[in-house]
C-alpha cells in the first residue's frame, strides 16, 4: 500500500489517462454533491419546523377568551367572556394533577421604554414565575420575576435580550432603572428565547403588577400552563377538552360555541411534526439511498469500461513478470484513490454551496440547510467499497487471462 514505485506507478497510469480519470471522478464527486445538497435541504427543512416550535415548551398549553357566537341560559351572543383571579384558583383546584407549570397572563402592547434619551415601544406582559419555563426563556443575567415580587407588586422587569440592546447598546441593563409610560422599573433579569427576535423583545413583570396598572379589579387576559409531562399526546388532548368543557360550563357558555373560548395545545401541533418529520426523513433516506445506488452503477460501469480498455496493459505487465495479485492490487489501489478524492471534492462543493445558499433559502422554509459530515462519510465510504467490488471482479477476471490472449484483444 506504501509502496512508493507503486504509488508512482499509479499516478503515472492516472496523467496518460487524463479524461477516463476525470470522468471517473466526476461520476463520484457529482453522486455525494448530489447527496450531500439533498440531505442538506431536508436537514434544512426539519430545523425550519424546529424553530418554529421552540419558542414554547412542547407540552403548553394557552387558554384564550373571546365573544360568544351563541344564546346560551337565557344570555345573548356576543357577551364577552372575561377571565378573572378566581379562574385561576378554580383551574388549579380542578386540575392539580394534570398541570405542571400555570400562569395568567395581562398583555399590555406598545408601552413606550425609555432609558437615557434612547427608546422604543414594547409588549410588557405581567405573569407568574411559571411563565418561564412555558416560554422556554433562558435567564442569561440576573434572574426572572420571583413570588415575592408578586406578593410586594415590585415594579420590576426581566428583559429580552434585543431589548438591552436597543436601551443600553453594549452595556449591562442590570440593576438599572427604565421608564415604561412614564413609570420607573428596575431591570432584574435579561433573558434569550429560541423563539427568535420578536419573544427577545418582550418585557416581563409581575402578574399582581401589571394588573394594578393595566386592568381594573381583577381581569386578566389568558392563561397559560405545562401539562404534567408523564402524559401522553392522546390523554394531553383528553385533558385539553375536559379543560374547556369546564371552563364553558364556568362562564355559562355553550359547549358547541367555538369562539367564545379557546384552548390551544401545543401537544396536538408536535405531534403533527413529528409525523411530518419522520415522513420527510423516510422520504430524504429514500431519495440519499437511489442517488447512492446511482453513483455505485456510474462507478461500476467506469471500472469495467476501464479494466476492459486496459486488457492489453495487464498482458504486457504478466509478460514481464507481473502476478494477478499485484494487478488486480493496483487496479483496486486506483479505484480507491480516486473515489476518495473525488468524494472529498463532492462533499466540499456541496458544504460550501449549502452555504452560499444558506440564508436565501429562508423563504423556502429551508433553515440553516446543513449535512452532517459522519453522513456524508459513509456515503463516501460506501462508494469506494462500490467502486473496489466493481473493480476487482473485472480486474481479477483479466489478471487471469493468459498474456497472449490479453495482447490480441480488440
Amino acid at each position: 500500500m506504501f509502496d512508493i514505485d507503486r504509488w508512482r506507478e499509479i499516478f503515472q497510469t492516472l496523467g496518460k489517462n487524463k479524461l477516463r480519470t476525470a470522468l471517473s471522478g466526476f461520476t463520484i464527486a457529482f453522486a455525494i454533491l448530489l447527496f450531500t445538497l439533498l440531505f442538506g435541504i431536508g436537514n434544512g427543512l426539519k430545523h425550519f419546523f424546529e424553530r418554529e416550535f421552540a419558542g414554547d415548551a412542547t407540552n403548553s398549553v394557552y387558554i384564550y377568551s373571546g365573544n360568544t357566537t351563541k344564546p346560551y341560559k337565557g344570555l345573548q351572543s356576543g357577551r364577552k367572556v372575561q377571565f378573572r383571579n378566581d379562574d385561576t384558583k378554580f383551574i388549579n383546584e380542578e386540575f392539580e394533577e394534570e398541570i405542571d407549570f400555570f400562569s395568567p397572563n395581562i398583555e399590555r402592547n406598545g408601552v413606550q421604554a425609555i432609558y437615557k434619551g434612547n427608546q422604543n415601544r414594547y409588549t410588557v406582559r405581567g405573569v407568574y414565575p411559571d411563565y418561564q419555563p412555558l416560554e422556554s426563556a433562558i435567564i442569561e443575567d440576573g434572574r426572572f420575576v420571583s413570588f415575592l415580587d408578586l406578593k410586594k407588586k415590585a415594579k420590576v422587569v426581566a428583559i429580552g435580550r434585543l431589548v438591552e440592546e436597543d436601551l443600553f447598546g453594549v452595556k449591562s441593563a442590570m440593576g438599572k432603572n427604565i421608564s415604561l409610560d412614564g413609570i420607573s422599573y428596575q431591570v432584574i433579569g435579561v433573558f434569550t428565547d429560541p423563539g427568535g427576535d420578536n419573544d427577545e423583545r418582550m418585557i416581563y413583570t409581575p402578574f399582581t403588577t401589571a394588573q394594578g396598572m393595566y386592568r381594573e379589579n381583577d381581569e386578566l387576559d389568558r392563561f397559560g400552563l405545562t401539562y404534567n409531562p408523564k402524559l401522553s399526546v392522546d390523554k394531553a388532548l383528553s385533558f385539553t377538552s375536559l379543560l374547556a368543557r369546564v371552563l364553558k360550563e364556568k362562564h355559562n357558555v355553550d359547549p358547541r360555541d367555538q369562539g367564545a373560548l379557546r384552548v390551544i395545545n401545543y401537544a396536538e401541533g408536535a405531534r403533527n411534526v413529528q409525523q411530518f418529520m419522520l415522513v420527510l426523513n423516510v422520504i430524504i433516506l429514500f431519495i440519499g439511498i437511489g442517488t447512492l445506488i446511482a453513483g455505485v452503477i456510474g462507478i461500476s460501469n467506469i471500472m469495467v469500461y476501464i479494466v476492459k480498455e486496459r486488457t492489453k496493459e495487464l498482458g504486457i505487465r504478466k509478460a514481464l513478470g507481473a502476478t494477478p495479485g499485484s494487478i488486480i492490487s493496483m487496479i483496486m489501489q486506483e479505484s480507491v484513490f480516486v473515489t476518495a478524492i473525488a468524494g472529498y471534492v463532492g462533499l466540499m462543493a456541496g458544504v460550501f454551496i449549502l452555504k452560499g445558499l444558506g440564508e436565501s433559502l429562508e423563504k423556502y422554509f429551508i433553515v440553516d440547510p446543513s449535512v452532517e459530515t459522519y453522513v456524508v462519510v459513509g456515503a463516501t465510504i460506501v462508494l469506494i467499497v462500490a467502486g473496489t467490488i466493481a473493480g476487482y471482479i473485472p480486474a481479477k477476471r483479466a489478471a487471469s487471462i493468459k498474456p497472449i490472449v490479453a495482447l490480441n484483444d480488440e
